[in-house]
């Protein structure tokens, strides 16, 4: 039988285009015997284990329960694992816990309510969908009742001794009221009302043994997580070496009864910028101050060599 050249052209060509097809089937099904193998050699995400004892405030925890286990569980592995975040709040520590500890102290509130304010916030300026603000997530009429001045151009929830003081103020009247720092805080995130209500309707006074909503069933076990965590970073898998935690910013008090007409010019004669004026005093919502009311108000300036001492 005759074959034109075309046609055995043709033929070379199905011929080798078949048998490049069966090389590749033949590699991907060996691949594919291999991929198992490989796979299982992968590192896996680990269950980080839960202490024995676990307490907040001095409160133990009943781990003993199984639902009381497994929220904390729950928490533990999901701030282990949220590791950017997880990561910053445990630097930022370095540079706000001291002045956080110092007032805690001052108003005889247990140093664990520390990490209450990174659960809030994760020790950032931040504003919830909300309106909640600052540090510790206050509300606007809240922030009000409780003394604090908040309108166009200064914002005291973003002060952090003077938000830190708020807090104090609140876990005191909370602790009073019902006689546990774990039920202190869980009405931070519920509110007296909410957190009563199902006191009420529950005829249960203990956190562990209420059925609550999501986010404050969760609140102190995440609160919780974070003191484990930040109390013991290298455990959890953060190896954070001494000088690459935040410091301080060393600063001085200046005290200001008058209007400020310019913060730019301000920090000037301070021997700063407006940049750093406003990172340590983020309260000052405006570039200027009318303050008409001729209050007195206590701007922070940084020390010299301020932004090398603190690593900025």
């Amino acid at each position: 039988m005759k074959i034109t050249t075309g046609k055995a052209a043709f033929a070379i060509m199905f011929l080798l285009s078949a048998g490049f097809v069966f090389t590749l089937l033949v590699s991907a099904n060996n691949q594919q015997q291999e991929m198992p193998e490989y796979e299982e050699s992968l590192p896996l995400a680990a269950s980080w284990a839960i202490p024995e004892s676990v307490s907040f405030a001095g409160e133990a925890m009943p781990l003993q329960n199984f639902d009381t286990r497994e929220s904390l569980d729950r928490e533990l592995n999901a701030t282990a694992y949220r590791h950017g975040s997880t990561l910053l709040t445990i630097k930022r520590s370095g540079r706000y816990f001291p002045e956080i500890e110092k007032i805690l102290k001052e108003y005889g509130i247990p140093d664990d309510f520390k990490y209450l304010a990174c659960a809030e916030s994760d020790l950032g300026n931040v504003i919830s969908p909300a309106g909640a603000s600052g540090f510790w997530q206050i509300m606007e009429g809240t922030g009000t009742e409780y003394g604090m001045t908040i309108n166009r151009e200064v914002d005291e929830r973003y002060n952090l001794e003077k938000s830190t003081r708020f807090a104090c103020s609140y876990f005191r009247k909370a602790y009073e009221k019902y006689g546990s720092w774990t039920m202190a805080a869980a009405s931070y995130n519920n509110g007296f009302s909410g957190l009563n209500e199902q006191v009420d309707i529950q005829r249960e006074t203990n956190y562990y043994n209420l059925l609550l909503n999501e986010e404050t069933a969760r609140y102190l076990f995440r609160i919780v997580a974070l003191k484990l965590v930040m109390s013991e970073p290298a455990r959890y898998g953060f190896n954070i070496r001494p000088e690459e935690m935040y410091r301080p910013v060393p600063y001085l008090d200046v005290k200001v009864d008058t209007a400020v007409t310019s913060f730019e010019q301000f920090a000037r004669q301070f021997n700063t910028n407006y940049k750093i004026l406003k990172y340590l005093n983020p309260w000052l919502r405006r570039p200027f101050l009318t303050n008409s009311e001729g209050r007195e108000y206590v701007i922070r300036v940084p020390e010299k060599d301020a932004r090398i001492k603190a690593g900025l």
